[in-house]
């Protein structure tokens, strides 16, 4: 029986997935085009991001108590961080691919090690996905570094974890904001290693302040707001379209390229993920 989605969870889902693309988008515009770096970014973002959840969470009439823990809090800092160290080196659409297929392959192959087991459909498509991430990092003329492309993926592995251990959450805005809150030392603390080099500007300051308190923080909350009215099948699928929206919007405003490669490795991983996500739903109860 086929789930009628309401206007408002469609809206709310929407604004939801255009925000995890403008993290993409504004931490690479920042990285490319400013001069803050990357250990300052991911500080900001996540002491920004942390701020606005605790506003949104005393804002509301329920409890304001938090949740969260130090597990999830850590695996949040080592996606900020990987995240933004890997879009020194990457363009918006590519870390957007490879962070999302890292994230979604991270969440299956747990659920193997858990005792899941795949139909042949959904074997094919992971097998499909796999490649095509792998085909991303090959050497070529168009192939992202592979420095920025193994830090996406540990990004990606890292949010897979953190979505992972956030599944039994009871109140996930409550939670977030916890996790934002204890990352914060984690965030302060990259600052050291790199006390040197740290560089901040008035544009850069700007985007990682966006990234932190909107796409992130404000983002969130959308995306949670959302997932109440979906099925567990369509909050996976409708992911896919972030690394597309990620790919276009770097095109139009970074004039960043869409190359044969992308194209491709994004057809073969999405499509894997999507015949991984679908023939979950086709398994007989």
């Amino acid at each position: 029986m086929t789930h009628a989605v309401p206007l408002r969870f469609v809206l709310l889902t929407g604004l939801a997935m255009l925000a995890f693309a403008g993290n993409s988008l504004l931490c690479r515009l920042a990285l490319r085009d400013t001069d803050i770096d990357p250990a300052s970014f991911t500080a900001i973002r996540i002491v920004s991001g942390a701020l606005t959840l605790l506003v949104l969470l005393f804002a509301r009439t329920r409890s304001k108590a938090m949740a969260g823990n130090w597990r999830s809090a850590l695996a949040l800092f080592v996606y900020a961080a990987a995240f933004s160290l890997a879009y020194v080196h990457l363009q918006a659409g590519a870390g957007a691919l490879l962070l999302f297929g890292a994230v979604q392959l991270t969440m299956t192959g747990w659920g193997l090690v858990r005792g899941e087991r795949l139909r042949t459909v959904q074997t094919l498509g992971l097998i499909l996905a796999v490649a095509g991430l792998l085909i991303l990092l090959l050497p070529g003329a168009d192939a992202p570094p592979l420095l920025g492309g193994s830090l996406m993926l540990v990004s990606g592995l890292a949010w897979g974890i953190y979505s992972l251990i956030g599944r039994g959450a009871g109140d996930p805005l409550a939670a977030t904001a916890g996790n934002f809150l204890r990352a914060m030392p984690f965030a302060l603390l990259l600052l050291v290693p790199f006390f040197g080099s740290l560089s901040v500007d008035a544009p850069g300051l700007i985007y990682a302040l966006l990234s932190g308190a909107l796409t992130s923080g404000v983002g969130y909350a959308l995306w949670y707001s959302a997932l109440k009215g979906l099925t567990a099948i369509q909050g996976a699928s409708v992911q896919l379209s972030v690394p597309i929206i990620a790919a276009l919007a770097g095109a139009l405003l970074l004039n960043e390229s869409i190359t044969v490669r992308l194209v491709l490795v994004a057809v073969m991983t999405l499509g894997g993920i999507a015949l991984v996500v679908w023939g979950r739903q086709r398994v007989p109860s």
